[in-house]
This record gives structure tokens, sequence and C-alpha cells, in this order.
């Protein structure tokens, strides 16, 4: 038998992605968006408002990256969602994390997050079913430490996702399957 639940954001895992910007004055501005995924190979979708300092930034710089939260800094990638930018200047000092420029855009690689995607500013989208940031994906990068024969390891990511349904952070890491593989058998 099923139970009727409240409808919230009920798609789980939700990613835990945080998306770096430089502020007007060059401070890094980072910020946790679970409302992101990928609408093409190479576009990312985030669903942010305009009231975001994120967004005022990305529209400003034309530029953002995305990196890939994980379990090693999950205070730090939630505080990033708790405290505004609008408010706060340099979340990422407050945070004790660093950044570097990235390669191919005018936005900071958080050197502490395994992976990241460097993007160009596509378009604002906003209608009655939602509103966002589209960017298109230039650059990927991984810190070494997650790779493995010239390939990302996602259990060495050690990524988390974001459930809505009680609020908390899960580890995304152990592989269970082989995609386009596993199913063949049933044909």
């Amino acid at each position: 038998m099923r139970q009727k639940l409240n409808i919230t954001e009920g798609i789980f895992p939700m990613p835990v992605l945080m998306v770096a910007t430089y502020n007007d004055d060059g401070s890094v501005n980072v910020m946790n968006a679970a409302w992101g995924t990928m609408q093409e190979r190479n576009v990312v979708a985030l669903n942010l408002t305009e009231t975001h300092k994120t967004v005022q930034n990305i529209k400003k710089r034309g530029a953002f990256t995305v990196s890939i939260a994980d379990a090693a800094h999950v205070k730090e990638a939630d505080y990033f969602g708790v405290e505004s930018g609008n408010k706060v200047t340099d979340k990422l000092a407050k945070a004790g994390l660093t950044a570097s420029k990235a390669e191919t855009v005018d936005a900071p690689v958080i050197n502490e997050f395994p992976l990241c995607l460097e993007c160009e500013f596509i378009e604002y989208q906003q209608n009655e079913y939602g509103c966002g940031v589209i960017g298109k994906v230039v650059n990927v990068t991984a810190d070494e430490r997650v790779m493995r024969d010239g390939e990302v390891d996602m259990s060495l990511v050690d990524a988390i996702a974001f459930d809505p349904y009680t609020h908390g952070y899960y580890r995304v890491s152990e592989r269970v399957g082989e995609a386009f593989k596993d199913g063949l058998s049933l044909k």
C-alpha cells in the first residue's frame, strides 16, 4: 500500500551544486544550488531567482562555475546555502576555503571541491513554470585525487546529494551497475 505525502521537491537525489562567481570587488561568491541539472550534454540549467547575488554576478561577468560538493565539505557546502551573498561579501573566506581563477571563463574554481564545470552565461529564462540561468559548459576539471587511470572515479569524488523529504545530505559513492549495459539482458 502507498502513503500520500505532501508535495515537495520530490526528486531524490538532488545534486548539491556549488555555483561560484566573482563579486564586483573581485571577492568570490559561492552559493549552494540543489535545483540544477544538465539540459544537454554541454548546457547547464540552474533554477535560481534574480534576487540571488550569484545571478546578478553571472549577468555582469557572463560566466560562472559549478562544482560538485563532496562529503568532506558538507558543512561548508551547507553554509553556502544558508548565508546570502547579498549580506556577506566573502562567504568563501568565512568558510575557510580557497579559489583559483578558472582556465577559460571569468569565474572562480573552488579548490577544495573535486569536480568543476566552467560555464559561459547564455541567458536568463523566466516564465510561469520557473526561472533560471542557462550556461554553456566550456571546460571541466577534476582534482587529481579523484582520478584513476585517466578517468574520474566517482567513488573517490564522494559527492553528496540533497534529500528534499527530510532535508538531509547523503553520500553518493557506491557503484551499483553499468549504464546502457545491465538492462540489455532483459531484451
